[in-house]
């Protein structure tokens, strides 16, 4: 079962976790202010302050400020991988009482990812910790809106979770939306933050790190099962998102 990993900084006023893509039913402690981003796509129902359960799909990249006060209850079947910070500092990082959420945010993907590669460590780096939780907790309140309704784009992701490790082309990608292949570009960076072959590699490397995890395939067949060109393109591809090999990855989160 993938762990959570979290790690407390600021004399204990800021929790960093990094929740895998599993199962979970969670509700969140309203004495916590919180702020998330998605890394993954993630499904399920959620609960925002009140019983009334609703049909959530959160795309990566969306990022979610919950004030003080408000309960989020969240329930999925499968979970996405999700940076989240909870801070009990004195400075509100949401002026107000309700729950806002913006899609394609570039900066809070591209902090989450540094983040998790720094949670990831087998040594971890406290001051870079620090300056990433607090650029991430300093994303300007701005920059939080409903988003953008791109309704077509699920269909773009769900082609690409299905046939990742197949070769993709913007053209096959852009049948699929239904418009030529730069509106497709200049939509998927709204919608998710990343080029789509910037998300590709990325959905590319969660399943390798899945298998790296679970599975005790040689190397060069976890590349090619996850539509990497040969095993030193996975390596390499690998070392810049978590800054380790495919063979340490294996050895510090492969129970055996």
């Amino acid at each position: 079962m993938p762990q959570v990993l979290e790690h407390r900084l600021l004399d204990g006023r800021l929790l960093l976790q990094l929740l895998p893509a599993a199962a979970y039913s969670a509700r969140d402690p309203v004495q916590w202010q919180t702020l998330g981003v998605a890394l993954e796509r993630q499904r399920g129902v959620h609960a925002i302050d009140s019983d009334r359960r609703e049909d959530f799909d959160t795309w990566p990249g969306t990022l979610a400020l919950t004030p003080q006060g408000v309960e989020v209850f969240s329930e999925s079947a499968r979970g996405g991988e999700y940076l989240l910070a909870r801070w009990q500092g004195e400075a509100p990082l949401i002026a107000g009482s309700r729950r806002l959420q913006c899609a394609g945010h570039a900066r809070a993907l591209a902090l989450g990812c540094e983040m998790r590669r720094l949670l990831l460590a087998p040594v971890r780096d406290e001051l870079a910790l620090e300056q990433g939780a607090l650029a991430f907790i300093g994303l300007p309140q701005a920059e939080a809106s409903t988003g953008v309704s791109l309704p077509r784009m699920g269909l773009v992701l769900q082609q690409i979770a299905d046939q990742y490790a197949q070769p993709l082309s913007l053209a096959q990608l852009a049948v699929t939306y239904g418009h030529n292949e730069l509106r497709l570009l200049r939509d998927f960076r709204r919608a998710v933050g990343l080029t789509p072959h910037a998300w590709i590699t990325e959905v590319r490397l969660q399943a390798a790190r899945r298998l790296l995890e679970r599975d005790d395939l040689p190397l060069a067949a976890v590349a090619q099962d996850c539509g990497f060109a040969h095993q030193s393109h996975l390596g390499s591809a690998l070392r810049k998102a978590v800054g380790m090999t495919p063979r340490a990855y294996r050895q510090r989160f492969h129970p055996r």
